[in-house]
């Protein structure tokens, strides 16, 4: 069986920001070629020959043709010296999974544009909550919920929401803006000066940041305020 083999420079004599893993963390994973994406699936290269040349052998198979690489067998990434069973398999595997998530149909997002919609969301849960907790709604831009999470969880009567836990992975994740929830385990949703201070802090971090603060929803007990309609927002 003919081989087909090169030698290119080792990962490790690239800088730090040329290498694909460091890549990721620093930029993000959308800013690497085809033939870094292999790379980190291929995880390692051999003694002679770095898992970046190891992938641009096998992207010469198919001419750079990503739909064509999708339909190969591990037999033939096999073909390329360095390239075993572990490593053939590995990449049918997540060519098939990026094929499936493709061929997936995209499921319907809760639209959350009325704060009746976003207290119908957390009031069945939140208002037996026995400690305050202060959770974050993250929307995309036509106010489809992307993800919910927990920020703090506090004691009867506050929990403290700072910036830095609120945004991080509203700005890691590329949120277009969020509303704040939180509950008042006494039952009464009238926010208390420092439920107001707070939404202030968060609303001009957000304008630093770019993400809006939509709105700050208060959970008592079947009841709700909402900063936007009583106009504190």
């Amino acid at each position: 069986m003919k081989h087909i083999t090169d030698k290119g420079p080792m990962l490790r004599e690239l800088p730090a920001n040329e290498r694909p893993r460091e890549k990721i963390l620093s930029e993000g994973v959308t800013c690497l070629s085809n033939a870094e994406l292999i790379a980190v699936l291929l995880a390692s290269g051999t003694d002679k020959e770095s898992a970046l040349s190891l992938a641009g052998r096998i992207l010469s198979m198919e001419n750079g043709s990503l739909p064509r690489l999708v339909m190969c067998q591990p037999e033939e990434f096999q073909r390329i010296r360095g390239i075993g069973v572990a490593k053939s398999c590995t990449l049918v595997a997540a060519m098939e999974l990026g094929r499936r998530i493709a061929a997936s149909p995209v499921a319907e997002r809760t639209k959350l544009d009325t704060p009746q919609k976003v207290a119908d969301l957390f009031m069945e849960e939140m208002r037996y909550f026995k400690k305050e907790v202060f959770r974050v709604a993250h929307l995309n831009v036509k106010n489809e919920l992307v993800m919910k999470e927990d920020v703090s969880v506090g004691g009867l009567h506050s929990a403290t929401a700072h910036p830095r836990e609120v945004f991080q992975n509203a700005v890691s994740k590329g949120t277009n803006a969020v509303i704040l929830v939180h509950n008042h385990p006494s039952g009464d949703p009238t926010p208390s000066r420092a439920d107001r201070q707070t939404t202030d802090q968060l609303i001009e971090a957000g304008k630093i940041l770019g993400i809006r603060v939509l709105d700050h929803i208060v959970i008592g007990d079947g009841r709700y305020i909402s900063f936007k309609q009583e106009k504190i927002l």
